[in-house]
């Protein structure tokens, strides 16, 4: 039977809108899509990462059995191939405050801070804790692990004061540093610790007026042999600071813990490598005093990776 029908009319190019036919016969090759996530069709998108995946693991495989054909052909000297593995710290750009061993303009600049006293043990620390106002019962339970972790810590009940109040008293009782707990949902979330002492470094922020008015007022300010009393400058304390706190683990949760004892701990300060850290290290490793009771064998460590503080309150055996 004959097809009377129709050929269907080829679209005209001149058509607004319209791609011309392809009439040169060869097939278009489709480019391979780095990224199937743009890929608008579902099943064509899951193939696409399939694919993916298994050239994926292909490349792996083959890059496994070419280090172990090396790590054959070396023999005892494989090890001294190994790959290091890559991490996120191994990767991460230089920081560039990071702080030299030798910098002596460091060197000179901690010597003279608001805590160089207590890294000489010329002074010890003395803190006063308290929290936010009616705190939770659970709170309690972290304050027990502090006073156990901190040596010369003592708790003082909020109630209605104010912190400006709290400053006051505590410098009138020569507390060296303040710590304030916060809490939400009945978890410590939060933790401001300021340093009350009086020091020379903490004045040089002044400015000139502010400077010359604390002289006024120190001159009119005799001692009993007729001389002004330097002590009368130093009326500013420094700095402050405030600690997300998050992921704690009070020590009674800890499988087979022991009992901390009351001896001074050891002090580790891990990471504090640049110009910042330094700065934050030692505001921490001035809540301790720094004549470590090594028989106690304890130790406090502030490890810092990737801008959090990993704290640490553990005691350790000796082994024969």
């Amino acid at each position: 039977m004959a097809n009377n029908a129709k050929k269907k009319a080829r679209p005209s190019t001149s058509l607004k809108g319209k791609k011309p036919a392809n009439t040169s016969g060869v097939a278009k090759k489709r480019t391979d899509v780095k990224n199937p996530s743009k890929i608008r069709n579902k099943l064509k998108r899951s193939e696409m990462y399939g694919k993916y995946l298994a050239d994926k693991r292909q490349k792996k495989r083959e890059l496994r059995l070419q280090r172990a054909k090396e790590a054959e052909e070396l023999g005892e000297d494989a090890h001294a191939a190994k790959q290091t593995p890559r991490t996120l710290d191994n990767t991460r750009e230089q920081e560039p405050t990071t702080v030299r061993q030798d910098d002596d303009e460091v060197a000179v600049d901690e010597a003279e801070d608001e805590f160089a006293e207590y890294f000489a043990d010329t002074v010890r620390p003395k803190i006063l804790l308290t929290t936010r106002p009616r705190p939770s019962r659970e709170l309690f339970h972290f304050i027990a692990d502090l006073q156990r972790f901190l040596p010369k810590l003592y708790f003082y009940p909020r109630k209605s004061y104010s912190i400006k109040d709290i400053c006051t008293y505590g410098t009138n009782r020569e507390f060296t540093h303040l710590i304030v707990l916060s809490e939400k949902s009945k978890v410590c979330n939060g933790m401001i610790v300021s340093h009350l002492r009086p020091s020379v470094a903490a004045n040089h922020g002044l400015d000139s007026s502010m400077e010359e008015a604390e002289k006024e007022e120190a001159d009119e300010v005799e001692d009993k042999d007729g001389s002004n009393d330097e002590k009368n400058l130093l009326r500013r304390g420094g700095p402050t600071a405030f600690f997300k706190v998050s992921n704690v683990i009070l020590s009674a949760d800890v499988p087979d813990h022991g009992s901390a004892s009351s001896h001074v701990p050891e002090l580790v300060l891990n990471g504090f490598s640049t110009r910042l850290g330094h700065r934050a290290g030692r505001f921490l490793g001035s809540l301790f005093p720094h004549n470590a009771q090594f028989r106690g064998r304890q130790v406090a460590t502030f490890h810092n990776q990737r801008d959090y503080i990993f704290v640490r309150h553990h005691r350790y055996i000796f082994e024969e």
